[in-house]
Parts: structure tokens; C-alpha cells; sequence
């Protein structure tokens, strides 16, 4: 517990510095498009908190979720199974490069045209961006688990599903959880350009119409929203990781 407390007190104390800088800086501004913060914190209460934009996050954050989700599940299944076999690695290799090096918001007017400005769409493409950290960290950590610790399962006759969970996981989750990180933070940014190209709800989505109205204050409400939502996912993330990893902080420690 001391721990997360630790790592939540060193995750918010540079955006609150920020954010009183930002405060104190804009207090007396007359420009129009950078207004004080004290407007836009209004703005993010009278925008944010009841009625359509409450309702826009839990849109985004559901698509985020849905194609977060999908990416781990694919790239678990896909990085054990290439990290095990060197074969299927060299085979598979050519076209994961290949594909891997679409930028994913190439595939959002290709998607809008197949499946319309739906949410499937957005959850295609953020599953996309997530993919590629998660799966190359599931091949490296699979690869990358000592051999002694393989020698060790083969002389005690552990073979199979439970070798997988004993030794394969937990060896490589390190390196899974580091990919799970880098996935969420592009996750967060492909989920606000997917839903500014074509959308009718969500974040970005009504981002994107504050700025084309000049509604300066509830624009830049929506960037500090954004901004909230990646603190809280780091500290989510953060949280996981000290559950997950418990043992390896641990023997880092002793180390």
C-alpha cells in the first residue's frame, strides 16, 4: 500500500505544479483563445460533469476498453505462441512488420467506409495501436525466460497449460505489463483522432465541435479532461502493476 501511495503522490504532483502555473499565469488573460484557467474549470463543470458529456466519456472510455481488451487477448495468445516456436516466428515475422508499420490512423477512412462512423470503427483502430507494444513484449518476454528455470520444468515433468502459468507468465509478465503501458498510452490517443474524423459522440468528438464553434473555454475543458483521463489511467496501470509484479519488485529490491 505504502508503495502505491508512493507512486500516486510522484504521479500527480508535476500536473498539479502545472496546473497552479497554468492558473496563476492565465488570471489576468484578455486573449480569446488562451482565456484564464478559472473559465475553462467552470466551463469543464457546466460541460463535463451531468448530461451529454458525462455520457461522451463513458463512450470513449468504453471503446478505449473494448479495443484495449481485444489487442491484449489477441497479442497474449499470439506472443506465447510465437515466442515458444522460432519456426512460426520466422514465417509470421515479414507480415507483422509489415502491417506494423501502417500507422493505424491510415485505416480509419478505409474502416469508416466498411463499417460507417460506428463504434467499431474506433475500437478497430485503437485495438490496432495497441496491438503492436503488447504482442512484440509477449514474443520478448516469452523468449527471453531462463533457460535453467526450462531445464529445471523439463527434469520435474511440467509440461503444457501448467508450465505456461508457472514458469512462462510469470517469467515474461515484466515485460507483458511494460507492453500494456505503451498500448494504453496510444489506446488514449487513437481513441481522440478516431472519434475526430467522423463520430457523433465521445470525447474528441465534441472536442472537435467546441473548436469549429469557437467555444474556447469548453475546448480547452475538453484537453484538461483529457489530460485527467491519463493521470487516472496511469494510476490504474501503476496499480495493476504493483499487484501483478509484486514478486519481482520485490526481488529487484533484494537485489
Amino acid at each position: 500500500m505504502k508503495v502505491i501511495l508512493a507512486r500516486i503522490l510522484a504521479t500527480l504532483l508535476v500536473p498539479v505544479v502545472l496546473l497552479a502555473l497554468w492558473f496563476h499565469l492565465s488570471a489576468d488573460s484578455d486573449n480569446f483563445f488562451f482565456p484564464p484557467l478559472l473559465k475553462s474549470l467552470v466551463a469543464f463543470q457546466d460541460t463535463w460533469l451531468s448530461g451529454r458529456g458525462a455520457t461522451d466519456i463513458v463512450r470513449s472510455l468504453s471503446r478505449l476498453a473494448a479495443g484495449f481488451l481485444a489487442a491484449f487477448a489477441f497479442a497474449l495468445a499470439a506472443g506465447v505462441l510465437l515466442g515458444y516456436s522460432k519456426v512460426t516466428r520466422d514465417y509470421t515475422e515479414p507480415v507483422f512488420e509489415f502491417f506494423r508499420a501502417i500507422p493505424p490512423t491510415v485505416m480509419i477512412p478505409v474502416l469508416l467506409v466498411i463499417s460507417g462512423i460506428g463504434d467499431t470503427s474506433k475500437i478497430i483502430v485503437i485495438g490496432l495501436g495497441c496491438l503492436w507494444p503488447m504482442l512484440l513484449n509477449t514474443i520478448e518476454g516469452v523468449r527471453s525466460v531462463d533457460s535453467v528455470l526450462k531445464d529445471t520444468c523439463s527434469v520435474y515433468g511440467i509440461h503444457g497449460v501448467r508450465r505456461l502459468l508457472t514458469l512462462t507468465l510469470p517469467a515474461a509478465s515484466p515485460q507483458i505489463v511494460t507492453g500494456m503501458r505503451t498500448g494504453l498510452s496510444i489506446g488514449v490517443i487513437l481513441m481522440v483522432i478516431s472519434e475526430m474524423f467522423a463520430s457523433e459522440n465521445g470525447i474528441g468528438f465534441t472536442i472537435i465541435q467546441f473548436q469549429r464553434t469557437f467555444a474556447i473555454p469548453e475546448m480547452w475543458s475538453g484537453i484538461l479532461l483529457l489530460g485527467i483521463v491519463g493521470v487516472a489511467l496511469s494510476l490504474l496501470m501503476r496499480a495493476f502493476e504493483v499487484i501483478v509484479l509484486h514478486w519481482y519488485e520485490g526481488m529487484r529490491r533484494q537485489s
